[in-house]
């Protein structure tokens, strides 16, 4: 009963946000014999989040903000800072997390996660709800929220509301929980509160829809002489491919031949060999060549010591040098290796292009990654794919909706920074500019190795600055001089000018390397805000976390 009853309010919540209500959300029903107190309880919940890609952060600054709003006294921390032991002095604790590749926390949160579960820790007075991030497209959804989730459980913690998992878009599910909590808080710490129903909340995933496209045309975008083999890449389909710009392209890449080959051939398995797992029966080459051979986690590599027996001390590797470490390798158990490996995750790749500039197209920017590991030289997977990828033939793949990195309107500036294939998303941004006449200001950073080698898309830049769409551009070649140049250094010699914009109101776009580059970036910001309007880094901090919660402030890294 209790849990209908916090379905339908939940629910109710949910749709009235769904058709454009605001304020107080209507018919949320009355819970027999508990009353919903209005008696104010001295509140301080702790938000903690884990992120990968900023999405956490971006949601649990909204929470913070509008919990302020509401002269709720809480705190906000990054869940890398925050020890687990801590966890026993807590009452009330949110946790907004993402889930990353294969089912994985974030890197910033793992360690908090191992520290939990290893920690004798009894979590009786621990209140919390944990709303998790994730994509429908991966096999295991959400996986991070519901591992912290079942983990916190196991500790003593009590559910103060269900765990929700949400897609991609979870703007509107994020409003509903924050409802939730407002209730709940409202009730907190009354005798007669009902017990928290444990049932799973999500949004219902909006269907992806499929494309089947060829590749129309492919080049290598640097000179003769580069470190870098970077593909320009047209995708052409029949279909009228809907996207807009700052959308990505999803595809899930399949394995190499030759890697396919190399395992086979470790277990004496025929190519053609039929197997059936879970009900489906495929050729032993057609699941190798969709199962995960690249790059294994730790728990995966970690299945596979315990299949055949072994030890093996490795965080992260490709399953042909993880075989390699087992010194007889049992050659029967390859049916029982394919149930450990997990299926390939798709791999998102940002639009470069403009479908009103671009006919329809899909343009992408793709950076063959090229690697040593294990005394071997290595490629990236979906990079390979893509790099050998024949043209003219049928490519499936599906437009990734990034509703957290839009155009905002024409009438205002922005400030792309972009260094290497970064730049994707803003040529889609500058190219649509361009198609609508948009008369905002436009500022690009661009940044690479070499001028001559590596300058991506030079000839249309420069013709964008020739017809003043571009109002200014700012370029970083580190390796042309002796002492490396990087676009933050651009940035900061820039400083005034780019404060200016800034409190002119100027978006401000970062794409790219989270690490060091994102990082580099945004510490150099804080510096030159600091700097020009003579306050200190924390209040700058304070201010660039304003732009954030504005959406003036977006970041696309990776």
């Amino acid at each position: 009963m209790e849990e209908l009853i916090f379905a339908r309010g939940f629910l109710e919540g949910y749709l009235f946000r769904e058709k454009g209500g605001t304020g107080a959300v209507p018919n949320i029903p009355n819970i027999p014999g508990v009353a919903v107190t209005e008696k104010k309880v001295d509140l301080k919940p702790l938000i903690i989040y884990g992120t990968e890609t900023g999405n956490s952060k971006k949601a649990a600054t909204k929470l913070l903000s509008d919990l302020k709003k509401d002269k709720i006294q809480a705190k906000s921390v990054d869940i890398h800072q925050f020890s687990a032991n801590k966890l026993e002095k807590e009452t009330l604790v949110y946790f907004i997390i993402s889930t990353q590749g294969d089912g994985e926390l974030p890197m910033n949160a793992q360690g908090f996660y191992d520290e939990l579960k290893a920690a004798n820790v009894k979590l009786d007075k621990l209140n919390y709800a944990v709303f998790g991030l994730g994509d429908t497209s991966y096999p295991l959804f959400c996986n991070a929220g519901i591992m912290l989730d079942e983990l916190i459980a196991e500790k003593g913690g009590k559910r103060l509301l269900p765990l929700v998992k949400a897609d991609i878009d979870y703007n509107d599910l994020f409003n509903g929980w924050q409802h939730e909590l407002h209730l709940a808080m409202k009730n907190f710490g009354a005798e007669s509160a009902p017990k928290t129903p444990i049932a799973t909340v999500s949004k219902p995933a909006a269907t992806k829809k499929n494309y089947v496209g060829q590749i129309s045309h492919k080049i290598v975008l640097n000179d003769t002489g580069s470190n870098k083999e970077t593909y320009h890449i047209e995708i052409s389909s029949d279909d009228d491919i809907q996207y807009v710009p700052g959308d990505a392209l999803g595809v899930v890449p399949k394995n190499a031949e030759e890697d396919v080959h190399t395992i086979l051939q470790l277990f004496d398995v025929n190519e053609a060999k039929k197997i059936t797992l879970n009900g489906v029966e495929k050729t032993a080459q057609q699941w190798l060549k969709e199962l995960n051979l690249k790059g294994l986690t730790k728990r995966t590599i970690d299945k596979i010591a315990e299949l055949f027996g072994v030890a093996i001390a490795l965080e992260k590797a490709d399953l042909e040098d993880t075989l390699a470490l087992i010194p007889e390798l049992d050659k029967t158990r390859f049916e029982v290796l394919l149930q450990v490996l997990s299926p390939i995750i798709p791999r998102l790749y940002s639009i470069s292009s403009s479908k009103e500039a671009h006919d329809g197209q899909v343009h992408l920017t793709v950076n063959l990654c090229k690697f040593n590991a294990a005394g071997k030289e290595k490629t990236g997977l979906a990079s390979r794919y893509f790099a050998d990828y024949p043209k003219d033939t049928d490519l499936d793949f599906y437009i990734h909706p990034n509703q957290h990195f839009r155009l905002p309107e024409d009438d205002k500036d922005i400030i792309l920074i972009g260094p290497g294939t970064g730049i994707a998303p803003f040529r889609s941004f500058l190219a649509e500019r361009d198609a609508r006449g948009a008369d905002g200001k436009n500022w690009l950073f661009f940044g690479e190795q070499y001028f001559v080698h590596d300058f991506y898309y030079q000839t249309e830049i420069q013709e964008w600055l020739s017809t003043g769409l571009l109002t200014k551009l700012s370029t970083a070649f580190s390796r042309d001089q002796q002492h490396k140049i990087y676009v933050q250094d651009r940035i900061k010699e820039n400083g005034k000018l780019f404060n200016e914009w800034i409190e002119s109101g100027a978006y401000i776009y970062i794409c790219g390397q989270k690490d060091p580059m994102s990082k580099d970036v945004e510490q150099t910001i804080l510096e030159v805000i600091s700097q020009e309007r003579r306050i200190s880094i924390e209040d700058a901090a304070v201010v660039l976390e304003e732009l954030e919660v504005s959406g003036r402030y977006l970041k696309d890294v990776y």
